[in-house]
C-alpha cells in the first residue's frame, strides 16, 4: 500500500477514517490514523463483498451469500488499545444466496413494515430488502424489466439515497434479456429517478455510486473514467475529474469525494471501453486504490494505491469523527470472548 505524502494528515484534518470492500480478494478494510499519526490498515475477510451501508455505529456489508450487519460495542468517548474508537462486532447474518448485491442503502419503502436496509439485488434487475421467510423481498424494478428473474438483464447496481427514500439508480443499459448489459457498456449506461421510473440521463458508460451531495446528483461513469455530476432536470453528466482506473465506490466528507478505483480484469466485461483508450492516450496504466477528489476545482488532492494483492474496490465509506476502526472476525477468540447483555 502507497499513499501520497499527505494523505494520513488529510484523514486527520477531516477528522474520519475509511472502510473497503474489495470484492474479489474478500477482505473489507479499514483506514484510519494512529496517535503518531501514521496510516493504519485493519482487514477482516467477508466473501465477495461488495456494498457497504454505515451510519458509524452499524455497519451492513454485502457478501456473496449473506447480507451482514456488524455493530459498534466502544462507548463514545472510549478508545481501547492503539488507539481504536470504534470496533465493529458482527450481531447478524442474513442469508440471502447469491443475489449479487451491489449499493446498500438505509430507509423504507412501500412494502417495509419498517426502516431497514434497502439494497441492489443485482441479479434479479431490482431494490430489494430482507425478508423473515425468503432471500428477499423485491420492492421496485426499473419499467423496463418485464419479470423478476434470476438473469442481471441491466446490471442494476447503485443507488442514491435522498434520506431514507430511494431516489435514483444506475444500470448499465436498459436490457430486458438475460445478460443483455454486456452489449451496451460503452453508452447504454443510465440513470433512473425511483419516484417515476424515468430515465434521468443516458449515454453513460458503465454507471456507479450515484449519490446525493450538496444539492447534486454525483456518479461515476466508470467506463470514460470520470468523476462528476447530472444535471437532473436536462439529463447532462458534466465531467469534474479523471480517474485512472475503474472508478466505484464514492462517499463525501464536505467538499472532498472519496472515489474507489479498480484495475480492470483482463476479460470482456472491460474490454473496449473509453477508459482504456484515454488511459493509453495519459501514457498511465489503470490502477487500484483511493482519490481524494477537491468537489470545487476537480483537482486530486491526495490519493492512495495498492500495488499488489488488491485488484478491485468496489465501495468506499467515510466514518466520520473516527481515528481508528476495526472489525472482530467471525472465527476465533476474539469473537468467543465479545459477549455482553443487552
Amino acid at each position: 500500500m502507497l499513499a501520497s505524502q499527505g494523505f494520513a494528515a488529510w484523514l486527520h484534518a477531516a477528522q474520519t477514517s475509511l472502510v473497503l470492500s474489495t470484492y474479489q480478494r474478500g477482505r473489507v478494510i479499514f483506514l484510519g490514523v494512529r496517535p503518531d499519526g501514521s496510516l493504519r490498515a485493519h482487514e477482516r475477510l467477508i466473501e465477495q463483498c461488495q456494498g457497504i451501508w454505515t451510519d458509524g455505529a452499524n455497519l451492513w456489508v454485502s457478501a456473496k451469500t449473506m447480507l451482514w450487519r456488524f455493530a459498534n460495542d466502544i462507548p463514545a468517548g472510549m478508545v481501547i488499545a492503539g488507539g481504536v474508537d470504534r470496533r465493529f462486532v458482527p450481531r447478524e447474518a442474513r442469508v440471502t444466496g447469491v443475489l449479487d448485491i451491489h449499493d446498500i442503502g438505509m430507509g423504507r419503502m412501500a412494502g417495509m413494515a419498517a426502516p431497514g436496509p434497502i439494497f441492489v439485488n443485482t441479479a434479479f434487475n431490482c431494490l430489494a430488502t430482507i425478508s423473515e421467510e425468503a432471500s428477499f423481498r423485491s420492492l421496485w424494478q426499473p419499467p423496463f424489466i418485464s419479470a423478476l428473474v434470476a438473469e442481471d438483464r441491466c446490471h442494476l447496481n447503485g443507488l442514491a439515497m435522498a434520506g431514507e427514500q430511494p431516489a435514483y439508480v444506475t444500470a448499465i443499459s436498459r436490457s430486458d434479456v438475460a445478460d443483455g448489459w454486456r452489449e451496451r457498456r460503452r453508452d447504454g449506461g443510465v440513470v433512473l429517478d425511483v419516484a417515476s421510473g424515468e430515465v434521468v440521463a443516458s449515454g453513460l458508460s458503465m454507471p456507479h455510486s450515484p449519490r446525493l451531495h450538496e444539492g447534486r446528483l454525483w456518479v461515476l461513469n466508470s467506463g470514460r473514467g470520470e468523476f462528476g455530476w447530472v444535471d437532473v432536470q436536462d439529463g447532462r453528466f458534466t465531467p469534474v475529474a479523471f480517474c485512472p482506473g475503474y472508478a466505484r465506490g464514492l462517499s463525501f466528507i464536505g467538499h472532498h469525494a472519496v472515489i474507489g478505483l479498480s484495475r480492470p480484469r483482463g476479460n470482456q466485461t472491460f474490454e473496449g471501453l473509453e477508459l482504456g483508450e484515454r488511459l493509453t492516450a495519459k501514457d498511465t496504466a489503470p490502477r487500484c486504490g483511493l482519490l481524494v477528489v477537491d468537489t470545487v476545482t476537480g483537482l486530486v488532492e491526495e490519493w492512495l494505491r495498492f500495488e499488489h494483492t488488491i485488484d478491485e474496490l468496489y465501495d468506499a465509506a467515510v466514518l466520520p469523527g473516527v481515528r481508528q476502526a476495526e472489525a472482530i472476525g467471525l472465527i476465533g477468540p476474539e469473537i468467543e470472548r465479545v459477549v455482553s447483555a443487552g
